[in-house]
């Protein structure tokens, strides 16, 4: 440590802070946020674990089920924190992660909405209006307040898909993503 710090302090003339400095592999190093990792064709950044774990945090926070705002509103923040982030991180390789993180908003979504739609009346015109057959509908609406597990049942799927939340204003992770790295890498 003594010889690297002497050498960037004479011969470079930058001033260490020997508080703040450490020797560490390139894979452990975080920087600004991204972390580093060896791939065939070298060394390559993507978001640290700890910058993908605070932005779930963000994310979880902007989608709990007891917090009643308006759907629209909850959108146009959750958007708001998207695309920041991506724009922010969209030098990285994180494909699989935004896959991830997609699918996994998209249910907290449908939790919200199936929640949103307390009583059995509400849910049955609710799906008959995204287009689900009647008696699918009429046998979907009365699953109770089981939100996660309805969420993830492919009624729900189909009837709240990734078109339906664009529709609604929603940002996709994913795609909002390889639009932004598809600029930055070119």
């Amino acid at each position: 440590m003594h010889s690297v710090s002497s050498y960037i302090e004479k011969r470079l003339g930058l001033k260490v802070n020997m508080t703040k400095t450490k020797i560490v592999r390139p894979n452990k190093l975080k920087y600004l946020g991204f972390g580093f990792w060896k791939s065939p064709k070298g060394w390559k950044c993507r978001p640290h674990q700890d910058s993908v774990q605070s932005f779930k945090r963000k994310l979880k926070q902007l989608t709990m089920r007891k917090w009643s705002i308006d759907l629209i509103t909850r959108i146009e923040r959750l958007n708001w924190v998207i695309r920041g982030w991506i724009n922010y991180f969209s030098l990285g390789n994180m494909k699989s992660i935004m896959t991830q993180i997609d699918e996994r908003l998209r249910t907290r979504i449908r939790v919200i909405i199936w929640k949103q739609w307390k009583k059995k009346a509400k849910r049955l015109w609710g799906l008959l209006k995204l287009g689900v057959a009647r008696w699918i509908a009429d046998k979907v609406s009365g699953w109770g307040d089981h939100y996660q597990l309805v969420a993830q049942k492919s009624v729900l799927k189909r009837a709240i898909s990734k078109p339906a939340l664009a529709k609604r204003g929603l940002v996709s992770c994913l795609d909002y993503y390889l639009e932004r790295h598809a600029l930055k890498v070119s």
